[in-house]
């Protein structure tokens, strides 16, 4: 059985529910508070676990509470922890998060442990790398990190997906030869100028990312679903129509069941709209990882 390998961050995200977000300088009352496990590598590494998926992250937690936590609630979750690694001079990465009351957030993240994920830890999992495999990064890490991972896992046949978040400029040489893709709007326009406002501006801005060497390329939209594009065709999926309670993971959870999809066989169509499916229903609950949907909620 194929392997999801997702190599990025844990966190743990600390989470207030208000009405509104503070203006600068404003002090507000919340609502609940509530402290759940995140991180954008984590996150996504839950998500495609309850899809179904085998799934073994790469990471490094601080040598505390929040990290020993974190490891256990891998295991819990059925995740391979051999290569989640303890950093003994750093915290674990922390976010402090505020949900309004439309579902929207805001998230400031102190990454601690998160900044030591370094080459030696993928040289330490390369060899578990197999033909068939897909690798998931995200850049909550050191983006040499990220270069490197891609590079090694590339050269073991493994199909390497980026989710570019949080937004930066990427160097051409990381994106040439990309299996894929899946920024955001505000992703996108920071990675090729182009401001995504509708589908059209979309697609010239895939254009400018496929002509950077990304083989594939996935805009997701929010509640409108994603675009897809290569050299040779383009597709816009719809999302489903839900009401919106906690919008943070959404796109993590997005990414995990898209690459889970691939890796079972599935053709873009079918993926893209698997990952919309479970987006859509880890919206409605919240948390990060605790709004992670299983597979049997998506029948």
């Amino acid at each position: 059985m194929s392997t999801v390998f997702v190599i990025g961050s844990s966190n743990t995200d600390m989470v207030i529910q208000s009405a509104h977000h503070p203006k600068p300088g404003e002090t507000i009352l919340g609502n609940n508070f509530i402290i759940n496990p995140g991180g954008k590598g984590a996150n996504q590494a839950v998500a495609a676990a309850r899809l179904g998926g085998q799934v073994t992250f790469v990471a490094k937690v601080g040598d505390d509470l929040f990290g020993h936590q974190a490891i256990q609630h891998f295991q819990n979750e059925g995740i391979n922890k051999d290569f989640v690694t303890l950093e003994a001079n750093q915290p674990s990465g922390v976010a402090l998060i505020t949900v309004d009351a439309k579902g929207e957030n805001t998230i400031v993240v102190a990454p601690g442990a998160n900044l030591f994920l370094l080459k030696k830890e993928i040289e330490t999992v390369a060899n578990a790398f197999q033909v068939g495999d897909f690798a998931l990064f995200q850049l909550e890490i050191p983006i040499e990190t990220v270069q490197y991972g891609i590079k090694i896992a590339n050269s073991k046949g493994v199909k390497c997906v980026l989710n570019p978040a949080p937004a930066q400029v990427l160097p051409n040489e990381l994106l040439h030869g990309l299996f894929a893709i899946t920024p955001n709007e505000t992703e996108a326009q920071i990675l090729t100028g182009i401001e995504v406002k509708d589908l059209a501006s979309a697609e010239k801005a895939a254009s400018i990312l496929l002509a950077k060497g990304v083989q594939h390329v996935v805009i997701t939209l929010g509640a409108e679903g994603a675009l897809y594009c290569t050299q040779n065709q383009s597709f816009h999926v719809k999302a489903p129509s839900v009401h919106a309670v906690d919008t943070t993971a959404a796109g993590d959870c997005f990414n995990g069941a898209l690459v889970l999809g691939l890796m079972e066989g599935n053709d873009w169509n079918a993926a893209i709209e698997f990952a919309c499916t479970a987006a859509s229903k880890s919206v409605q609950k919240l948390g990060a990882q605790a709004s992670m949907p299983h597979k049997s909620d998506l029948v």
